[in-house]
């Protein structure tokens, strides 16, 4: 008698198991897989349909660069230069990617550290914080356009004579301040010189050659 209660009751649990789902007989797990299946592509559904094809973005975006474009004349160490290029980039970047003049150095990129700077009509600037479109009737000088031939600037030679430079990477930009510098007339005195040239950062320490380097330079060159 048990056995035949046992048996009936297995019977019953086995029907409970079986839904009538829209007239396909399901079992409890693939119901619950169903609903939760639907309510993803509900959740989900709105935001596909907005999206555009990814190869679409992507020409729409490539398209947009190139309109950007505007033709740029530049005049760089006695030469001329014209360049096609995004309005938003920097006289740096410029240089250093379009024209391979790569003596002025990217260092911190927010001009803090004077490695980018270069002389615009005879004043120094750092290149990474203005744009390059803004300078099409400069005369613009970095670090390749010193030297006169084989012939350095008496600048360069004072900084090799008098050890102003380490790994190097600064030189560059603190070169073409120093030369800014004596135009300048900010090299009355050794406070002056460093203070003066405290927008320039040489993180090996080479100051001491850096001032000793400018004050030589001071007897050769003319402001």
């Amino acid at each position: 008698m048990a056995k035949e209660s046992e048996e009936s009751f297995e019977s019953e649990v086995g029907k409970l198991n079986e839904l009538s789902i829209f007239d396909h007989s399901e079992t409890r797990r693939k119901f619950i897989k169903q609903v939760a299946g639907t309510s993803v592509a509900i959740a989900i559904g709105p935001n596909l349909l907005k999206s555009a094809p990814l190869d679409q973005i992507d020409s729409t975006g490539a398209a947009e660069a190139a309109g950007e474009s505007i033709n740029v004349h530049l005049k760089i160490n006695g030469k001329a230069y014209a360049l096609d290029i995004d309005p938003r980039v920097s006289l740096l970047e410029a240089l250093r990617e379009r024209l391979q003049l790569t003596g002025s150095k990217k260092g911190c990129d927010h001009g803090q550290c004077g490695a980018c700077t270069v002389l615009i009509n005879g004043r120094r600037v750092n290149s990474c914080l203005t744009l390059a479109v803004m300078h099409e009737s400069d005369e613009i000088t970095t670090i390749e356009g010193l030297a006169n031939g084989k012939e350095l600037h008496p600048m360069q030679a004072a900084f090799v004579q008098q050890d102003g430079f380490q790994c190097g990477y600064c030189t560059p930009g603190q070169i073409c301040s120093a030369i800014a510098l004596l135009k300048e007339n900010h090299a009355n005195s050794d406070h002056e010189i460093r203070e003066w040239m405290s927008g320039n950062i040489c993180r090996c320490g080479a100051y001491a050659g850096i001032l000793a380097a400018i004050k030589e330079a001071k007897t050769k060159v003319r402001a």
